[in-house]
């Protein structure tokens, strides 16, 4: 049994894949977080949070690195952690500082934190000859207008250090640049109380499908599992609407977009994660939109699990051990998955859902969950207000995301007015 320091962690599925993951593998882990009222806040679907399954809650403040590597120094000395994992964008640069610091397997930190500013990322891609949109990184106002001239519209702006899709915006012109410059400046510190960087990225809007390369490192090498499909809605925002694994791609698409993929980990020097790298399958080729070094989120984990086997939340609780993860392919009767969301447009009060037993119950479901009523409901601008979702599987072939987009309109959300 091994023992590891989880700090912080989503209030999503990860939060409940990671603990379950760690618990299936016969190990525990110790929680520390600056604030378990956040979690408490979310118990998910009604339950006591997978959270508090651990073997101690620690508070600290999670958001001082400097403060904080002395306090789990003193942990480590009297718990003794195996490795350190945490499921939150946001906390992934300190749980590899803490690895390093006590000595545990883990990626290296300047890696991850580079991985984890979207400006950094640009450049080290840049640099080592990664294919990306064109962009530049704008201080304040007077540069992003002039960049933006150069750069040509339309074009995409992004924070450099939040997730989720969170203020990224498709901009057609100047006036929708200053809109979205403004208000991603209205938002100065992120959901976990930390101030963000003022700097704005602009890119190259990139044209063609999306898919996401979900990649396992351990021990100098890297593994492709395999390539999922993105679709995309809520314009100007970039709102996820659904996934299927494996993606239906033409020959060679799946190929090139994961060799794009393990360049983009090579160059950051990523190693002893699990990944997830969102690619734009342009005219030109794969070009590179981010690299998350952590697993996907969106339930994509466990739509790779029904088709594959592989259990991408174990294989992340394995490297952060030290261990080589399983990743062999098992028969699971499904040939693709995929994942459909219950995505508002607009904003209230949920009352209710109707059409979810119907769906509960039609061929190839695998999993339906929903927002309870009294939820408050905001039209979506990110990844972070669905009402639910629809997972299908198919046995015969790539037909599972028309099962869930067969699914979808048969649920029917109710929304009052505050």
């Amino acid at each position: 049994m091994a023992h590891l320091l989880m700090v912080e962690s989503w209030v999503g599925s990860m939060s409940r894949l990671l603990p379950r993951a760690i618990r299936e593998g016969g190990h525990e882990f110790t929680f520390v977080t600056r604030d378990l009222h956040h979690y408490l806040r979310s118990a998910p679907e009604g339950a006591a949070h997978p959270l508090l399954s651990a073997r101690h809650v620690l508070t600290a403040e999670t958001n001082d690195i400097e403060a904080l590597l002395p306090l789990v120094e003193r942990a480590h000395a009297a718990l003794r952690f195996d490795g350190v994992v945490t499921s939150c964008d946001y906390y992934l640069p300190t749980a590899a500082r803490i690895a390093g610091r006590l000595g545990l397997p883990g990626p290296a930190a300047t890696a991850v934190g580079n991985a984890c500013r979207k400006d950094t990322t640009r450049r080290v891609l840049a640099d080592a000859g990664v294919p990306g949109p064109r962009f530049a990184v704008c201080a304040d106002w007077a540069g992003a207008a002039c960049a933006a001239r150069e750069i040509g519209y339309p074009l995409v702006l992004k924070p450099v250090d939040l997730c989720a899709g969170m203020f990224v915006r498709r901009v057609d012109d100047e006036a929708e640049l200053a809109g979205a410059y403004r208000a991603l400046a209205d938002f100065p510190v992120n959901a976990r109380g930390q101030r963000r960087a003022p700097a704005v990225l602009l890119e190259e809007l990139l044209r063609g499908p999306e898919v996401s390369v979900e990649t396992v490192s351990f021990a100098g090498a890297a593994h492709v599992v395999g390539v999922t499909d993105k679709s995309v809605g809520g314009a100007p925002a970039f709102v996820e609407t659904g996934h299927m694994f494996p993606a239906a791609l033409a020959d060679g698409e799946a190929e090139a977009a994961g060799e794009t993929a393990l360049r983009a980990l090579t160059a950051l020097g990523l190693d002893a994660v699990v990944a997830h790298t969102e690619i734009k399958l342009t005219a030109d080729g794969p070009r590179v939109v981010e690299v998350n070094a952590r697993p996907a989120g969106n339930r994509i984990t466990e739509l790779i699990r029904h088709v594959t086997g592989i259990d991408l939340a174990a294989a992340c609780v394995d490297v952060a051990l030290g261990r080589e993860p399983d990743l062999r392919r098992r028969p699971t009767g499904l040939r693709s998955a995929a994942i459909g969301f219950l995505v508002p447009d607009t904003a209230g009060v949920l009352e209710s859902i109707d059409g979810a037993d119907e769906v509960r119950t039609a061929a190839g479901v695998l999993e339906v969950q929903l927002s309870e009523p009294g939820t408050t409901v905001r039209a979506a601008g990110s990844n972070n207000e669905y009402l639910g979702h629809v997972m299908a599987g198919d046995a015969e072939g790539l037909g599972a995301r028309d099962r869930t987009e067969a699914l979808l309109p048969a649920l029917c959300p109710k929304v009052v007015g505050r």
